[in-house]
């Protein structure tokens, strides 16, 4: 009789979000993403006013099988410096000055941005057996893109000394619990240290800039699918085992502290916020198992989103793929569809 199940439903249901879907028409639908544009970034913890300079130093280069991987370095915000691999296909020399479509990855829980460009957790041995990630950035580069992969903030070679040095998995509880108690979030850092990945990419004379996607696998899909609903920059976005409900996902099932924004439920639900992405097309994978993101909640979700997109008349940007499997990249449409979508 004692337990707070009943106080804590009753809370959300009592809780409408300022800013859920509601739009009519495209005066409403700029108003409201707008509106909640400001207020995401507000609650996320804010971004630096002005952009620190990238400052990139290329740390080593190798050449792969079909394509040239780089590890470099960038500033991100003033004092805090992120490291990258960029993957290039081979002999795109060749094709100067002609520019090639861009993606960006994000890795989700595990050791890094090493798992998902084919490497163990040395930075130098292949990987053999590819994880729930599934190498995916080396299947776009693979596929003709150039592919920038962000070392996120807390996991890999950004760990804290400590346990980085304890040889702890990551540090998302202890860089999160920092940044919440100074006002900040570690979605925030992550997702504004991916629009300097982005900066970095329009730098650059090989990418095109009006070509620029991104995609992401579960803390991955995250900061995938917040940067697309913020930065237009980005064309095109494909989002693997997230897109749900906070409701049914990060506030029923147990995850890591870095999913959690204060005061964020009290403006947008999920749906909400990925909903910023419309109508530039966007990818929903699911696995039908997946434990941590229900795939119930992702098709509630999905048609949440959709209403945004046919308000807009771009019903036919938005999919969904939901397939055999759990908690884990598919790609049986994903890298066709960038391909399609930043031809």
């Amino acid at each position: 009789m004692w337990h707070p199940d009943k106080y804590l439903e009753q809370m959300y249901r009592n809780t409408l979000p300022k800013y859920q879907f509601q739009a009519k028409n495209e005066l409403e639908w700029r108003q409201w993403r707008d509106g909640l544009r400001e207020q995401f970034i507000a609650d996320l913890g804010g971004f630096p006013d002005k952009p620190a300079p990238l400052d990139v130093k290329v740390i080593e280069e190798s050449a792969c099988d079909g394509f040239v991987r780089q590890r470099f370095e960038m500033t991100t915000y003033s004092g805090l410096v992120m490291p990258a691999y960029i993957l290039v296909p081979s002999g795109s020399e060749e094709h100067a000055p002609n520019r090639r479509p861009a993606v960006v990855a994000c890795h989700g829980h595990g050791y890094g941005s090493k798992e998902i460009v084919g490497l163990e957790p040395d930075g130098v041995t292949a990987s053999i057996q590819p994880g729930y990630q599934k190498n995916f950035a080396v299947e776009l580069v693979r596929r003709g893109f150039i592919v920038i992969v962000p070392e996120l903030l807390g996991f890999g070679d950004r760990r804290q000394k400590a346990e980085f040095e304890q040889q702890a998995v990551h540090s998302c509880h202890s860089v999160s619990t920092f940044l919440l108690q100074m006002g900040h979030t570690m979605s925030g850092h992550r997702v504004y240290e991916t629009m300097r990945a982005i900066d970095c990419l329009q730098e650059r004379p090989d990418v095109d800039p009006n070509r620029i996607g991104i995609m992401g696998i579960s803390g991955g899909g995250l900061v995938a699918s917040f940067t697309a609903a913020l930065d237009d920059r980005v064309r095109a976005a494909v989002v693997s085992g997230y897109v749900n409900t906070f409701k049914d996902s990060i506030l029923s099932i147990h995850h890591c502290i870095d999913n959690y924004i204060p005061g964020l439920n009290r403006h947008a639900e999920m749906p909400d916020i990925v909903s910023l992405i419309a109508p530039r097309p966007l990818l929903i994978e699911a696995g039908r198992d997946d434990t941590i993101f229900p795939v119930a909640a992702v098709i509630g979700a999905y048609e949440r989103i959709r209403e945004a997109y046919r308000l807009l008349g771009a019903e036919i940007a938005l999919e969904l793929d939901i397939f055999d499997g759990d908690h884990q990249i598919s790609g049986k449409k994903a890298y066709d569809l960038l391909a399609q979508w930043l031809a």
